[in-house]
């Protein structure tokens, strides 16, 4: 063993009584095949002397970065930070770094990073593209970058080998409106940002209103922002009267939405109720709290890692892979109780 200075794997692999080759799969996330007693025994040894592995090391042997990039179109949105925690975390138990990377949902920074991808400077992108498809990714997988999208509705499996992970935004957005609904609500209106999960939701939200012989509201802004609520439920106010309920396409929108309301003398919910989707913290933390719809955010990006982990490693190779997450609904009290108003349908 080393007198002084770095510990080296050598040193691991003596002090624990295996091959130098044993420690080497174990600390590259080969952990499962290998004998538990044996992974332990190797656990403890490192935790011993302290090691710490070599990156640069690692990569010239391996031919991998043990770098990972999470894509995401707007970090300023708490929604997303809660996905890269989820990815984070997963990554970095497995010994993998993973970089941020915020697009805007910009098609030219999308390919940007596409391309970076596939000249070698990640071994694995994993997170939400809004302008580019599954075509714009054939030269990354063929290069042999693994990719996992998270999507807002289920993507048919192609011909590459790309993984979609996904939360049924329109059955999610059609529930939200139909608990309205139930409640007494009939005149329904929906604001919305531009791009991303906007269309499935504002299908869901539509669909429900169909089906009960009711009118769609909708009003649209250019992004999904708490600026972008306020001013899309502006609009709303200015151009209509009895609305008894908001459905708004994200979390930040329906705040703004509470705000203006709020502002214009309005109280939320015995005036109008608000439904918000993805559950952010902020949700919980305003005044009423926002009933919305929760996507698990850390969940998705820790399933999302873990999918993207298991081709990187090779513990899974083959076609490209379709998985569904579920949602649930946080009843808060944006939401009110039954309308006693409500004329029938």
């Amino acid at each position: 063993m080393t007198q002084s200075g770095r510990k080296t794997q050598a040193d691991v692999a003596l002090l624990a009584g295996v091959s130098q080759a044993t420690v080497s799969t174990v600390l590259n996330g080969g952990a499962t095949s290998v004998a538990p007693d044996t992974a332990a025994r190797i656990n403890a040894a490192i935790a011993e002397l302290g090691y710490r592995p070599n990156r640069f090391a690692q990569a010239l042997r391996t031919q991998r970065t043990m770098t990972l990039a999470c894509v995401v179109p707007d970090l300023t949105n708490p929604f997303y930070p809660s996905l890269f925690i989820g990815v984070q975390e997963t990554a970095g138990t497995a010994g993998y770094d993973v970089v941020a990377v915020n697009t805007n949902g910009d098609k030219a920074r999308e390919q940007a990073l596409v391309q970076a991808a596939t000249q070698g400077l990640y071994d694995g992108v994993v997170g939400v593209f809004f302008a580019l498809g599954a075509r714009d990714f054939t030269d990354m997988v063929g290069a042999g970058v693994p990719l996992v999208r998270i999507e807002a509705s289920r993507k048919l499996g192609g011909p590459l080998a790309i993984d979609d992970l996904y939360v049924d935004n329109f059955t999610a957005a059609r529930g939200s409106v139909e608990a309205l609904i139930a409640a007494g609500h009939r005149k329904i209106a929906m604001i919305a940002g531009s791009g991303g999960p906007e269309k499935v939701r504002v299908q869901g939200y539509c669909s429900a209103l169909k089906a009960a012989g009711l009118f769609p509201s909708l009003w649209e802004d250019e992004n999904f922002s708490n600026e972008g609520g306020r001013r899309a439920a502006k609009r709303l106010l200015d151009a209509e009267t009895g609305i008894t309920a908001i459905v708004a396409a994200n979390d930040l929108m329906a705040i703004g939405a509470m705000q203006v309301l709020t502002a214009a003398g309005l109280c939320v919910p015995d005036d109008v109720s608000v439904v918000g989707f993805d559950d952010i913290l902020a949700a919980g933390l305003v005044t009423p709290g926002l009933c919305t719809v929760s996507l698990d955010q850390e969940g998705l990006g820790r399933r999302a890692a873990q999918m993207l982990l298991d081709r990187v490693t090779g513990k899974f190779v083959g076609p490209a892979r379709v998985e569904e997450r579920p949602f649930y609904v946080r009843n808060r009290g944006s939401c009110g109780a039954a309308r006693s108003d409500a004329q029938p349908i």
